[in-house]
Order: C-alpha cells, then structure tokens, then sequence
C-alpha cells in the first residue's frame, strides 16, 4: 500500500506541493483575464521563466549541498556584457556570424571561473558560503561597471538578436534550451554519483567525510555548475534584449533563491529536485505574467512572493520539528 501511494498522483503532489499551487493559479488567472489562455502568453511566461530558471538549476544544486550563493546576479551582467562586447571586437570583425562564438565562449568561461573562485575559497577557507558569494557579488558587480564604464553594450550582429526571438516548433528557443538544461541536471542530480553525493554532503557533511566523499572538491564541482548556468542566462537574456547593461541581473539572486525553496529544496541541504525547483520557477512566472496582465503594480507581486515563501519556510520548519519529535518518540 505504501509502495503504491509513492508512486501515485497524491503521493507525487505530497512530494512536490508546489505543482498543486500552480495548478490552483493557473485556474485563478484563467478566469481572471481573458488574454492568459493565449498562446502568445504561454509562450512570454516560457521565456520570461527561462533566465531564472538557468540560474536556479545551478542553485539547486548548490543549495542541495548546504551552500548558498549570491553572486549569481552579478555574473549574469558580467557575462552578458563580456558576450556582446567581444563579439563586436574589431579583431572579429572578418568572421561574421561566427563572431558571436568567441563572446558566448568567454562570457561561459568567466562564470565557471568565478564560480570555481568562490567554490575554492569556500573550500579553503571555511568561510560561509553566504559571507564568500555575499562579497563576491559586490565585487563582481563593481568589475562590470568598471569593464563597461558605467555604459550598455549593444548587439551589432543581428544574427545574435534573432536567435533569442526564434522559435523551435510552437515553443520559443531560449525555453528548449531550459529544458534541455533542466533534463540534463535532473539525470545529474537522480542517476549519477556526483548526484547522491549532493545529497550526502549536504545531509550530513560529517557523515558524508567518514563515507569517503571528497566534500571541498564536490562543493567545487557544484559552485563551477551554477557560474555556468549563471553566465548562460546571461547570455540568453543579452540575445533575448539584443543589448547588454551593467544593472542587468539586479535582484535575480533573490528571485532564484526563492523559486528554489518554493520548489522544496531546503536552505540547509540534503533535499530537494529540479521538478520541484522547475515547479517553484513556473510558479513565479505566472505570477508575474497574471498579475501584469490584471495591471496589478509590480510591488504588490513582491508582497505576495514574501508572504509564500515565508508561509512556506514556516511550514518546512513544522514538518522538521514534528519528524524530529517522531524520531526521539
């Protein structure tokens, strides 16, 4: 009976409750404005999601592990100004379209590079995650607009603009690419050894050293991870604006971390999953995207988001303290 209430509808909903948050808005905003159930709107919602989406794989990992990281923002205006600078270099100039491979290159090395600095000074030092990514967020944000001189960069090459406007089949490019994304973490997260190490290491990281796990090369690995994903939404979203700006990721570290503990995973580690984190994202999304299309003023959107993922936190804390009081029973 238990096997079959695991594998069960209800029981994949008690798993993952965000999934029955968004069905029961996506029915409210249904009813609320005509224009919602529009395919040109499903489609927005897609790639609206997609940047914090990117960036909230990579965190979900991270997170998983017991670790934080706030620089995510900040590397997304860094990569995003990297990849439409370097591709207008005039050194490139004789390469045409093949010009955007050299900025979309260095804009993905820079994120792995910054996230393997905060991974290893985390390792090395000791130093709380928040404290080390909390630093390199000012940091990195003071780099991008000394790079761009306080100015915004914008695409020349019109071939870099149109590709985050396309389309594959009914559904837009930049949201393929989040799936695939999102595919490829899950088998990471569900099928792989670096995967249940995730979950060891931030379960319990004692128990984890006494397994064998390599816990400061692990936590490395995961902080490169989500520098990638961060560098990625940084370029999908300067292709999306055809356009790169200094401010550009501003604030994206709160709205990630929030999809991600929407989604269920947990801020000190051990738990969580991408359906989930992928719920929490959409969930945000629609949000937005029904709250706008009701022309309710943005703030009110942050409000309702705050009071959620406080409810949410308060009620994670109760279940924890009910399994602990089971567990001594």
């Amino acid at each position: 009976m238990a096997q079959r209430f695991k594998t069960s509808p209800l029981g994949w909903l008690a798993r993952n409750p965000i999934w029955g948050f968004i069905v029961l808005i996506f029915i409210f905003f249904s009813f609320a404005n005509p224009y919602f159930f529009a395919i040109q709107n499903f489609q927005n919602i897609l790639v609206q999601t997609s940047t914090i989406g990117l960036i909230a794989l990579g965190m979900t990992l991270v997170m998983i592990n017991g670790n934080i990281d706030l620089s995510v923002g900040a590397v997304v205006a860094l990569a995003a100004s990297l990849c439409i600078d370097i591709q207008g270099w005039a050194v490139f100039a004789s390469w045409g379209n093949w010009a955007i491979l050299p900025g979309v290159a260095a804009a993905l090395t820079a994120g792995v590079a910054l996230g393997a600095l905060n991974g290893l000074i985390v390792w090395k030092t000791g130093v709380d995650a928040f404290i080390v990514t909390l630093g390199a967020m000012l940091g990195v944000r003071g780099l991008v607009f000394v790079y761009t001189k306080e100015q915004s960069f914008f695409a020349m090459n019109f071939s870099f603009s149109d590709f985050g406007s396309s389309n594959l089949g009914p559904l837009p490019t930049l949201a393929v690419i989040f799936l695939i994304c999102a595919v490829a973490v899950h088998f990471l997260l569900a099928r792989t050894v670096h995967g249940r190490n995730s979950y060891a290491v931030g379960g319990n990281r004692s128990a984890a050293v006494n397994a064998g796990i390599r816990v400061g090369p692990h936590m490395l690995v995961n902080f490169m991870i989500v520098g990638f994903f961060a560098a990625l939404a940084g370029v999908t979203l300067s292709s999306q604006m055809g356009a790169a700006t200094p401010n550009l990721g501003t604030n994206y570290e709160l709205w990630v971390i929030t999809s991600v503990v929407l989604g269920g995973t947990k801020l000190n580690g051990g738990s969580g999953d991408i359906v989930g984190t992928m719920g929490g994202v959409l969930a945000i999304g629609i949000l937005r995207n029904g709250m706008n299309l009701m022309q309710v003023p943005a703030f009110y959107v942050l409000v309702i988001l705050g009071m959620i993922l406080i409810a949410v936190l308060l009620l994670d804390k109760q279940l924890n303290r009910k399994g602990k009081e089971e567990i001594r029973l």
